[in-house]
């Protein structure tokens, strides 16, 4: 039976815990994901989901590439070494993802998860961007989740030089020029990250951002169909 309430966000455990137990059924995922919640699997303990007390974000404002990073990319798109799908293999994407180690974590995508994420896929909330080689061979990409407006990262992966970053690009660029969007939610900085520009909120501030962009997306026209 799907979730029917969450706690409060702003009253968590130190780490972020909301809540633990419940269901990956869509309308709890859906909810969650309105409310700046998102699951991630502790060994050992019921399904946890969590609000941390510092939410990472990047601002398209804010996206700055690496002197190396922008190089190879305006050199892919001149030559097209790499091209470029949406939401067209979301299953071997999320399963590539699986198999990517986690330094101390292990895989947080379990077969519970990546089962979960491929019905909200089917449902309009979930998203891939794949990299393709030349002969359409998946090389890398990245998923993740719309909801009113607001995009969640979820991980990448690649077996090619650039291809889950390429990826990313490419994502940010769809989201910008065709969902207008101004911000994607990247839950916790990676060393990547934080080089393309991103930052930490507090989770009042992120909560707030949230509401915002909500509200935003009541008034505005995007289409439903993500591409």
């Amino acid at each position: 039976m799907p979730i029917k309430k969450f706690p409060d966000p702003r009253n968590s455990s130190p780490e972020g815990i909301i809540a633990l137990g419940g269901d990956l059924h869509p309308d709890s995922l859906l909810l969650a994901y309105r409310n700046g919640i998102f699951p991630w699997p502790i060994e050992g303990l019921p399904l946890a989901w969590f609000c941390p007390p510092e939410r990472a974000i990047l601002d398209f404002k804010d996206l700055t590439l690496p002197r190396s990073l922008a190089r190879a990319w305006r050199k892919n798109q001149a030559s097209a070494v790499m091209n470029f799908t949406f939401d067209r293999d979301f299953e071997a994407v999320i399963s590539a993802c699986a198999t990517v180690p986690r330094p101390e974590k292990g895989t947080w995508i379990t077969s519970e998860l990546k089962s979960a994420y491929i019905e909200f896929h089917r449902a309009g909330y979930a998203h891939s961007v794949e990299s393709r080689s030349p002969d359409g061979t998946l090389i890398g990409g990245i998923y993740g989740v719309e909801v009113d407006g607001v995009f969640s990262a979820e991980s990448m992966f690649y077996h090619k030089p650039y291809a889950s970053k390429f990826a990313l690009l490419t994502l940010i660029e769809h989201l910008q020029k065709a969902r207008g969007l101004q911000w994607m939610d990247i839950q916790m900085l990676t060393p990547h990250m934080v080089a393309l520009g991103a930052k930490e909120l507090a989770r009042s501030e992120f909560l707030k951002l949230l509401k915002r962009t909500q509200k935003a997306q009541v008034r505005s026209k995007t289409s439903l169909f993500w591409v």
